[in-house]
């Protein structure tokens, strides 16, 4: 049985459970500070949340500019991956996007991250460029993925 999956806005209340997927997901995590800063001083941040029963299993943040959306973050809870669950909120943060008047979608990608790559494929992301040592940890390569809604 699939258990139904919600998305909608994030909120204050939610950086809590927002920080834990956070620092179980990144060897570099945000902080929960850098949280409430988007949560309460950048207007162009938007985070999409995806919950069950269960409470807050993923979320996926993005920033809105003029016609453009860049997904800052997005992560899912380890022990509910491989669900599809990162695939529903992806799809979730392109309808919003879209809804916003985003014609173009970006991010980037470790370039070993295969799995995340292969999902941002299958939702119509091209691959971009790369970003020369842009994840500080190991200095890992990303490769920066593309998706133009009007195409």
């Amino acid at each position: 049985m699939i258990e139904e999956v919600r998305f909608r806005k994030m909120t204050i209340a939610d950086i809590d459970e927002v920080y834990e997927i956070e620092r179980l997901s990144f060897t570099l995590p945000w902080t929960k500070d850098a949280f409430y800063y988007e949560m309460i001083n950048n207007e162009h941040a938007y985070y999409v949340i995806a919950e069950t029963s269960e409470g807050i299993v993923g979320y996926c943040g993005m920033w809105l500019v003029m016609d453009e959306a860049h997904v800052t973050n997005i992560a899912i809870l380890p022990e509910q991956r491989g669900k599809k669950l990162g695939e529903g909120l992806m799809q979730a943060a392109i309808d919003t996007a879209k809804a916003h008047g985003a014609i173009l979608m970006t991010l980037e990608a470790r370039v070993s991250n295969t799995v995340a790559q292969n999902l941002y494929r299958k939702l119509g992301f091209k691959n971009g460029g790369i970003r020369k040592r842009y994840y500080t940890d190991n200095y890992e390569d990303a490769i920066v993925m593309w998706v133009n809604f009007d195409e």
